[in-house]
């Protein structure tokens, strides 16, 4: 009996803390900063996002072989490649690798929504026409924020990489 008792006011506890969560007034939903029309100028969804594509660039068959001034005049025109396609809004962020096991030299996020338009856009690459470097695609769903990247990028460097 005493059993039965314990049972029954745990119940009564439990049924009762249920009914005073259920009654009380929900609170307001956090107001949110949303600017229409920056998320339409940054091709974002509901979410905030949008469809990209992952490059990694990789150590390409000729690597070894391009040497001395040849190797520094292709780097020159992959530099310039790089800002073209940013200022163009066709690269949302691009950068090097640090030292690594994986052959990986670099990336691009292209702002592009599938891998074809992607692969057209790598192609215009010195490093890549040369096969100094490889690029391997992937789809990639990420913040739309990352188109201010290349505007903010602007303000901030103080010597250009060349």
């Amino acid at each position: 009996m005493k059993r039965l008792s314990i049972i029954a006011t745990a119940m009564f506890v439990s049924l009762f803390f249920c009914g005073s969560l259920c009654a009380q007034t929900p609170e307001a939903s956090p107001k949110t900063e949303f600017d229409a029309e920056l998320a339409k100028k940054l091709g974002a969804d509901e979410y905030g996002m949008r469809r990209y594509v992952l490059c990694i660039l990789k150590t390409g068959p000729k690597d070894a072989e391009i040497k001395g001034e040849e190797r520094s005049e292709i780097f020159k025109g992959h530099m310039a490649n790089i800002v073209r396609l940013a200022d163009e809004g066709k690269i949302a962020l691009a950068g090097p690798f640090m030292a690594n096991d994986k052959q990986f030299r670099g990336l691009f996020i292209f702002a592009v929504d599938n891998i074809a338009d992607a692969e057209k856009l790598a192609a215009t690459d010195p490093v890549i026409k040369s096969g100094m470097m490889i690029a391997e695609f992937t789809p990639w769903y990420g913040s739309a924020a990352l188109m201010e990247v290349t505007p903010i990028s602007k303000k901030i460097v103080a010597t250009p990489i060349q």
